[in-house]
């Protein structure tokens, strides 16, 4: 059983997990409990459960050969506590407070406590949670859901471009070898504002783009993004398609031969469809993201000083400083590739 509720990007890539597991145990069944089923399908887990009390009910009434938890929140670590398992991994609830279940969660449970220790990790979130259960991190690949397999909250995963809006139809047509298409992912969600590169540089990125014939630019998004693409799509007559479910989305970006994002779902989506990403960080520790060999991390330069912090401490936000220049040079070098 694996514990893993969230944030979305998180549960996405935690997915690799799922391949080791499989090729070590191949008779295994794995039952996974999360806020976000419907980005897990059956190659990722052949049980998925909403935290809910069924859920619970579920835990505490079967036995598993191993429990694994990577969330440090309380509910997380009551969970794994209350589960009936032959080994357990990760995170735990004891005395009303999380702890590392062994040695081997020590690491992820120091930098997730101490951003000091946090900012020297040199590791990716993807080998800090192979090293939880003892396994050493050898490139597995995420595991997205099915893009031809329906969902009962998307009942119609047989959705081609023909359905959607006819700027995305048009651009799906045009594709060839000479024509690249760059997906702006603009959005960075409403927890990590400081994460946000401004409107003007979006603007101006286009601009750059366009003015190259090769490029072909299609603007991402969910419904906090709607306005934004919406204003940006009439300034500078990039394509922006709207706003779909998950793999309606992740269909868009399918389409996509680059991407550039801030830290958001996207990014983790991105990856997962195995596509060339142009990551803006600021706040993050970079070492902590996978990109597969298939991207590269601007950060400001001199360095942010608002390491894991929501709100800006300065007056003017260091993702200013991440020059267009230096975007569209990242393009060119991975459209290179």
């Amino acid at each position: 059983m694996i514990i893993k509720l969230g944030a979305i990007g998180d549960v996405i890539r935690t997915t690799p997990l799922s391949r080791r597991l499989r090729d070590k145990y191949p008779d295994c069944q794995i039952s996974w409990i999360t806020h976000f089923p419907d980005v897990l399908d059956q190659r990722a887990a052949d049980r998925v459960f909403r935290l809910d009390v069924a859920a619970q009910l579920y835990v505490q009434n079967t036995e598993f050969d191993m429990a694994i938890n990577l969330d440090k929140e309380l509910e997380a670590g009551a969970l794994l506590q209350s589960v009936q398992a032959r080994r357990k991994f990760g995170f735990i609830l004891k005395q009303g407070a999380i702890y590392p279940v062994n040695a081997w969660a020590e690491h992820k449970y120091h930098t997730g406590l101490f951003d000091a220790v946090s900012r020297q990790n040199r590791k990716s979130y993807v080998q800090e949670i192979f090293e939880i259960i003892g396994e050493e991190f050898q490139g597995e690949e995420y595991l997205l859901p099915s893009l031809t397999q329906a969902v009962e909250s998307e009942p119609d995963a047989s959705r081609t471009f023909g359905d959607f809006p006819a700027s995305m139809s048009e651009s799906a047509s045009d594709r060839n070898p000479e024509r690249v298409t760059i997906g702006l992912n603009t959005g960075c969600g409403g927890r990590w504002p400081t994460r946000l590169w401004g409107d003007s540089n979006w603007l101006d990125l286009i601009a750059g783009l366009r003015a190259n014939g090769r490029y072909h630019v299609c603007l991402l998004g969910g419904p906090d993004e709607d306005e934004r693409n919406r204003n940006l799509a009439e300034q500078s007559g990039a394509v922006y398609p709207g706003i779909f479910p998950l793999r309606d989305f992740m269909r868009v970006m399918q389409t996509c031969d680059v991407v550039v994002t801030q830290v958001t779902m996207a990014l983790h989506l991105a990856v997962g469809l195995r596509k060339r990403v142009v990551l803006l960080n600021n706040i993050f520790n970079k070492h902590e993201f996978e990109l597969y060999g298939r991207g590269t991390i601007l950060e400001p330069e001199p360095a942010c000083e608002c390491y894991y912090a929501g709100r800006c401490r300065v007056q003017r936000t260091c993702m200013h400083d991440i020059g267009v220049d230096r975007v569209l040079a990242a393009i060119e070098a991975l459209c290179a590739i």
